[in-house]
């Protein structure tokens, strides 16, 4: 398989994401917008960059929420610096991170920052972990999250984290990011009509395992959408 170059993007009837990279060990992030709104998915390191490259400050501003998979570093890894950004820039509305349960970097970056900053923060920061897939509602989004099977090796031992892929509904149309995640049913069920789903391949040519997609199961859950991007392929 050739090297995916990015950034990767598309756009539907005002409905568009961007990727501005998804590399295995490095960083990830995504970009989701409406026609009025910007949310932002897995802020990996050089989120900053990328978003102060594409967008003026005042639109940077009106990030409302921020979706997290899970909290390896490849994924959170810009979260400090979006969050310290927005603090000088002086947001003034406030910041949803949704994540899920159990899912410690996250509270840790958040009790860090405010322990930090304590009152100079100009904006409101609401954390929401995920206990269950209750549907989210944004203004103009609606949200279904559900479980994925993603691990991490420890000591030489696999172990299961909190991990969750989303699926953006807006205007009759949906896009499903699974993000990491070896194969699960939650995950074909939910790339099933998508008009696009994102799958991971972070197996690459491999055999699959029980912590990545290969590209032959990911192009597989792929083509249930009516489009896909393969990302996460080691380079």
């Amino acid at each position: 398989m050739k090297k995916i170059k990015y950034p990767l993007s598309w756009t539907k009837n005002n409905f568009s994401i961007k990727i501005f990279c998804s590399i295995p060990n490095i960083a990830t992030g995504i970009v989701l917008k409406t026609s009025d709104d910007i949310f932002l998915i897995d802020p990996g390191d050089g989120i900053l960059r990328d978003l102060t490259n594409e967008f003026e400050v005042e639109t940077i501003k009106k990030i409302s929420d921020v979706f997290i998979t899970h909290g390896h570093h490849d994924h959170v890894g810009g979260l400090w610096s979006l969050l310290t950004y927005l603090r000088v820039m002086n947001k003034k509305s406030q910041i949803k991170i949704h994540f899920p349960d159990g899912c410690s970097e996250i509270e840790h970056i958040y009790k860090a920052f405010v322990k930090v900053y304590q009152n100079s923060v100009s904006y409101k920061i609401i954390l929401n972990p995920i206990k269950n897939q209750e549907l989210i509602k944004t203004k103009r989004l609606k949200i279904k999250p559900f479980p994925v099977i993603h691990k991490e090796i420890i000591n030489n031992k696999k172990r299961k984290v909190p991990s969750l892929g989303y699926n953006f509904y807006y205007n009759k149309m949906n896009i499903c990011y699974g993000g990491d995640t070896a194969y699960c049913e939650e995950l074909v069920e939910n790339a099933k009509g998508a008009d696009l789903a994102v799958i991971e391949a972070g197996q690459g040519e491999s055999e699959s395992d029980d912590m990545h997609l290969s590209i032959k199961e990911a192009k597989a859950i792929g083509k249930l959408a009516k489009e896909y991007f393969l990302v996460h392929v080691p380079e």
